[in-house]
């Protein structure tokens, strides 16, 4: 039986990346959904196998500026309450702690560019665990307090709450794992006035993801197909 995924995207560039190929091998469908342009509500964040909420430049506590967050946040609340897979990614990540009712604010710092995190006891017993001390991508301002009820997976210094799971087949991702080395430069251009207001410097962006994207990539595709195997072992269909 063909299993769907439903994928909200916020920004052309920032898509599912290495996800796809993994999803299609594993027989799901895939649809992606336009934030801000298509609808999102309760109906349609409800019917997919799987949903995956993606990155993108804003912040869940910038509703009235983004209205249509509103309409996704409680959308998300939905498909969380009714113990449905999701997965969110950065701003996702966010937005599945924002429904789960913790605070999303400003960090201390941006964090851009390839890092260690350091797993937590719950981390290494996880899908993650394969991740040890490889960098991996990050590119957010934003930080969100660990919800109510969740494990903590990750932290870094500035980010207390890199990655956190409600039940195995809910996980939020504050990093990014999906993003294809080789498209990287679609980020660098896309988040070009991000880059300068920080004082970022795209080359030395573009130097990492030659020297460390490949391992982080192997890596990363090691841990989220791990996660698509979880949710197929817990519905009783073959990975």
């Amino acid at each position: 039986m063909t299993r769907t995924c439903l994928a909200v995207r916020h920004v052309a560039f920032e898509d599912l990346g290495m996800l796809g190929p993994l999803l299609a091998a594993r027989g799901y469908e895939l649809r992606y959904l336009e934030a801000g342009v298509e609808r999102c509500d309760a109906v349609t964040f409800l019917a997919p196998d799987l949903l995956v909420v993606l990155g993108g430049p804003i912040g869940v506590y910038e509703c009235q500026t983004y209205p249509f967050m509103t309409d996704e946040l409680a959308a998300i609340a939905a498909r969380i309450a009714a113990n449905k897979p999701f997965l969110g990614i950065c701003l996702g990540a966010q937005l599945m702690a924002a429904a789960l009712g913790a605070r999303v604010a400003p960090g201390p710092i941006k964090e851009i560019g390839w890092a260690p995190l350091t797993l937590t006891a719950a981390g290494r017993a996880s899908v993650l665990a394969p991740l040890g001390a490889t960098p991996v991508l990050h590119w957010h301002g934003d930080n969100a307090d660990l919800p109510a009820g969740c494990d903590r997976l990750a932290s870094t210094p500035h980010c207390p709450v890199q990655a956190f799971t409600r039940t195995p087949a809910q996980l939020a991702l504050q990093f990014h794992l999906e993003t294809e080395p080789a498209r990287f430069e679609a980020w660098l251009v896309g988040h070009t006035v991000e880059l300068g207001k920080a004082g970022i410097d795209p080359r030395h962006l573009r130097n990492q993801a030659h020297t460390l994207g490949p391992a982080t990539r192997d890596i990363g595709i090691k841990v989220l197909a791990a996660w698509l195997d979880s949710l197929a072992a817990a519905t009783g269909a073959a990975a």
